[in-house]
């Protein structure tokens, strides 16, 4: 069913129905196994459509309960057609969280699972929230009596009220604009490039969240080529396999975890066979990682450094450039790419200009020809050839005693240990030194991970400074729904009365 669209409509609202129209009966979303059809998938989201349309407390913002299910996709696409603003809910933040989250943004309308609902959520008077339990099925509306005045501010022009991945504290909303987005899964002049005739060819697989920019990137990348794609309700090496060996994907997308997931299991190169390269962003990963799953598996990993205040991605590698320079410029997350621009520059803002570190300031190209310079919080420097290198992030270095500590510099370390299978390493306060790196440890597969050890394993690869004062090793990083690791579960494990081997590097 195709849904009809205002000239006025933003081109990326018009993209959206134009390929829900376009063979309104061939597959579009794979999940648990199960096929259903681009018509399935628009008739529910018409349903969305015109629930936040004619609901007039829907008008403006609408909170999804997001997971990653299709009748979500559905939802998410629902409200974008109606012009308004997702406000993204991450339902696995932890309920007190989750509905102290929720009573904060005084939301009209909340979308959700029933669960999800039931759990999370106590209607406001003069609220409303829809129930979705599949694609197939009618979402229930359920509106509370009373008035209540919601007087949040104004976001015309904004399609998501994104969360950020909350790697060194409370996660927080950033606004991601209609335009944005277009630049991003359409093209820089979204308004000239024409819509595909025909869906594209070759099955995605989405496993990345749709409460990460990652997860919202790619579904909407597909539905703008009326790519099918596969979803995942999150990362399972079995799941991915079984997805990739039967879809044969180009083109695979993996967190960092997930990367040493794959290169550390039992598969071989026949079951990742018909995959070109593999994209990686939202955390570091080590040059070494990536040059053991060329090894094994005959695919480059392309690395990349993007951010969700940029709208996507800012720099990365390609497939020519790995073939060109990588045994050159390994470690680099690649050159500027989708129109931004990159500089360096010193806390007074000068720019450096190549091969000096200092803080990296970008001009991505979501934004648009008159945006200006953001800064960051990454360390990094340029070199000639336009390369880029994160050396970590400026409030994250470790002052010891005077001494500068980089975190990623010991975390690296402590991932090449063949028991390790990630870290990660923050500071804790110290009253000698000021603070000194501690570090947490998961272990690879099965195997154990000794403290003393690896204190040891260090010492030929660290200064005596940069080596952690106390490792603690757990099953499992706690980590954010991208995949990096959550430095503030992990600062706050170091709070505790100490349940690790303390190591003696306090001089």
């Amino acid at each position: 069913m195709a849904v009809p669209m205002s000239h006025s409509a933003h081109v990326l609202s018009r993209r959206i129905a134009e390929m829900l129209a376009l063979q309104p009966d061939s597959p579009a979303i794979e999940f648990d196994e199960h096929w259903h059809t681009w018509r399935e998938l628009s008739e529910l989201t018409q349903r969305i459509r015109s629930l936040t349309t004619v609901h007039p407390v829907g008008r403006r913002q609408v909170g999804i309960l997001l997971r990653n299910r299709p009748e979500h996709v559905a939802a998410f696409l629902g409200v974008l057609l109606a012009g308004g603003t997702v406000v993204v809910i991450n339902p696995s933040r932890g309920d007190d969280r989750t509905r102290a989250d929720i009573t904060e943004l005084r939301l009209p309308l909340i979308i959700g699972a029933p669960d999800d609902l039931a759990t999370l959520v106590t209607p406001a008077p003069g609220s409303a929230v829809v129930s979705l339990t599949g694609l197939a099925a009618e979402p229930r509306l359920t509106a509370s009596a009373g008035r209540r005045p919601f007087t949040g501010t104004d976001r015309s022009g904004v399609a998501v009220r994104m969360l950020t991945s909350g790697t060194t504290g409370p996660p927080k909303r950033l606004d991601i604009t209609y335009d944005m987005l277009a630049r991003s899964v359409i093209g820089p002049d979204p308004d000239r490039a024409p819509a595909p005739a025909q869906p594209r060819t070759g099955v995605a697989i989405v496993n990345a969240p749709l409460v990460h920019i990652g997860g919202v990137f790619r579904v909407l990348q597909c539905v703008a080529e009326a790519r099918p794609f596969v979803l995942l309700p999150r990362f399972d090496l079995d799941r991915w396999a079984r997805a990739v060996r039967t879809h044969r994907p180009k083109a695979v997308s993996l967190v960092p975890a997930a990367v040493r997931m794959v290169l550390h299991s039992d598969l071989g190169r026949d079951d990742l066979a018909g995959i070109r390269v593999v994209t990686s962003g939202t955390a570091p990963l080590s040059a070494a990682d990536a040059d053991a799953f060329y090894q094994r598996f005959g695919i480059p990993v392309l690395t990349s450094y993007a951010a969700t205040e940029f709208g996507g991605g800012v720099a990365g590698w390609t497939l020519s450039d790995h073939q060109k320079y990588w045994k050159a410029k390994r470690g680099s997350v690649g050159r500027a790419s989708g129109g931004a621009r990159l500089r360096v520059v010193d806390e007074g803002g000068t720019d450096l200009g190549t091969d000096h570190p200092g803080l990296l300031e970008v001009i991505p190209g979501q934004l648009g020809p008159s945006a200006d310079w953001i800064r960051t919080t990454d360390m990094a420097r340029i070199d000639a050839d336009g390369f880029l290198w994160i050396l970590g992030r400026a409030d994250q270095a470790i002052i010891r005693g005077g001494f500068k500590v980089m975190p990623d510099d010991v975390r690296t370390a402590l991932e090449s240990h063949p028991d390790v299978g990630g870290a990660a390493v923050v500071s804790r306060p110290d009253d000698r030194l000021g603070e000194t790196p501690v570090a947490m440890v998961e272990p690879r597969d099965s195997r154990s991970a000794d403290p003393g050890e690896l204190m040891e394993f260090l010492r030929n690869r660290l200064a005596a400074y940069e080596i952690p004062t106390d490792i603690a090793v757990v099953a499992a990083l706690p980590r954010t729904p991208s995949g990096k690791a959550d430095l503030g579960e992990v600062r706050r494990h170091f709070t505790e009365p100490a349940r690790s081997v303390r190591g003696d590097n306090d001089r």
